[in-house]
């Protein structure tokens, strides 16, 4: 393989990866550290390094159209980030620690469990029920535009959602994948956020997460420009036509492409791991 060709693949794989990434919250992670490692070859720490900018160029591309637009809340993207930033060093230090067979079965499984929880359908909270006292005292509930108007909702179980953030941000500084996966579904399930709204205010939130990890792995020399330069255009480019695509896209289609794509990574990334082949 040529340098061009190897450079334009991992371009196309990082505009498809960056679409995904804009239209799910995963940040585009979840695609580019298995395409690099097992379509091109790339050591699973170097391509996570690359993931890793990639990410912080998703989060920017992405979230400033979604702020203009009223989806994402940032007041709760605000909140959260301080868990998910110090789960992100914690996270980023057991990198440097655990083998890479290890990283990539821990990878394939946080993944799996992606896909599995992310089929449940939504349950948003009755009608009748009290907004939460401490989202209410935080001023975390919102509104955001739908084909019928501005629609509003309330924010529940805060303490959970901010615990479950510092288990994100671990996984980001460990994985690469901006830990979007878990965000949305924590926002979704547990703090019972819109979809729209948790996969938006996800992107305007993976970019801190994913700085505070990515300058260790920069320390220790898995950031290689080569690599990262083709996956932070691809992805960027591919973001922002994601960000467009959002607002008409159905939330059912959403959900279907978000569980069939990690589902068949998670795969073969525990499977490639289990065998020793990363």
């Amino acid at each position: 393989m040529t340098p061009t060709e190897f450079t334009l693949l991992i371009f196309g794989g990082s505009l498809l990866a960056g679409l995904i990434g804009a239209l799910t919250g995963l940040g585009g992670g979840v695609v580019i550290v298995p395409l690099l490692t097992l379509v091109i070859g790339v050591d699973i720490r170097y391509a996570i390094g690359a993931s890793l900018v990639a990410v912080i160029a998703t989060s920017s591309g992405a979230a400033a159209a979604y702020v203009k637009e009223g989806y994402a809340n940032i007041r709760i993207g605000m909140l959260l980030e301080i868990a998910t930033t110090i789960g992100a060093l914690f996270g980023a230090y057991l990198a440097g620690i655990l083998s890479t067979s290890v990283i990539a079965i821990i990878f394939g499984l946080v993944l799996l469990y992606s896909a599995i929880m992310s089929r449940r359908a939504h349950h948003d909270a009755p009608s009748g029920k009290p907004p939460d006292a401490l989202a209410t005292k935080l001023k975390l509930n919102g509104e955001f535009p739908t084909s019928k108007g501005m629609q509003q909702y309330n924010v529940y179980s805060v303490p959970a959602g901010f615990s479950l953030m510092a288990a994100a941000g671990a996984l980001s500084g460990l994985l690469g994948i901006g830990s979007g996966a878990v965000k949305v579904l924590a926002m979704d399930q547990a703090m019972k956020i819109p979809f729209k709204v948790s996969t938006t205010t996800s992107n305007f939130m993976i970019g801190v997460t994913a700085a505070a990890s990515a300058g260790l792995y920069l320390h220790r020399g898995y950031i290689d420009p080569i690599i990262a330069m083709p996956v932070v255009l691809g992805v960027l480019i591919g973001s922002l036509s994601g960000a467009r695509v959002l607002q008409k896209a159905n939330v059912k289609s959403l959900r279907l492409v978000f569980s069939v794509v990690i589902f068949v990574l998670a795969v073969e990334m525990i499977f490639n791991g289990i065998t020793g082949r990363l």
